[in-house]
């Protein structure tokens, strides 16, 4: 028997929506300081700021799935498939989050400030391209959990078709972001083209933090707290 309390599940659900919900918040911080850049309004500190915001909301993001991959209870046959990719996507997730922090605090202090951001968002693309699939793939395992293969509800339905949207918006974002960032790099307005890249990145990152936030909160967790407390055997 699993000795995880009913209070212990609620916080850790808790956490999890949270965890989420802080990285949709993120995105939308992101988008506004990219638009407080395009207005002329300090772009070089706005980008840098911003990059710092967005590398902090990928961790998160990141730490988030990492934490939902890890309380699933999948038989390992089942789970192969899904599994397969996911493990680089999470790792380069949660680099990129570490480097573009490292990286805005660089632009911050005028280490070549232009270059560096032109760079994270190079990362940041880089990331989303192959972490696209993360959280559909997190769908998929959640689904295949014991307590969820009886039955599906609308809400399962929903969330499913949303994971896969927001997967196919991750890969052309990533694709854009990782355009955007060279030919920033290559000195064609850099400053403009790192901004709409910042623009466009955290608008993706509210959409799919929003994503994972209502999957945690209103499907994973009802099936997931009963299989905790009877435990995985």
């Amino acid at each position: 028997m699993s000795a995880t309390t009913p209070v212990d599940l609620r916080s850790a659900q808790t956490a999890a929506a949270y965890g989420g919900l802080v990285d949709a918040l993120g995105g939308i911080a992101t988008a506004v300081l990219a638009i407080l850049g395009m207005t002329s309004f300090d772009p070089e500190g706005m980008a840098g700021i911003a990059t710092i915001v967005l590398g902090a909301a990928l961790l998160i993001q990141g730490g988030t799935i990492f934490s939902e991959y890890a309380s699933c209870f999948v038989p390992l046959a089942e789970s192969i498939d899904i599994d397969r990719g996911g493990g680089e996507g999470l790792s380069a997730m949660l680099l990129a989050g570490a480097s573009g922090i490292v990286l805005g605090v660089l632009a911050l202090l005028s280490i070549a400030p232009v270059t560096l951001i032109a760079i994270a968002i190079i990362v940041f693309g880089s990331a989303l391209i192959l972490g696209s699939n993360l959280v559909r793939q997190l769908y998929l395992l959640q689904l295949r959990t014991p307590q969820n293969t009886m039955r599906r509800s609308g809400k399962e339905l929903l969330a499913g078709q949303f994971a896969a949207g927001t997967a196919g918006l991750q890969l052309l974002t990533g694709l854009a972001a990782v355009v955007l960032g060279i030919v920033a790099v290559a000195g064609n307005n850099p400053m403009v083209l790192t901004l709409a890249a910042l623009l466009l990145l955290g608008v993706t990152v509210l959409l799919t933090g929003s994503t994972l936030s209502g999957l945690v909160a209103s499907y994973l967790w009802p099936g997931r707290m009963a299989e905790r407390r009877m435990g995985p055997g």
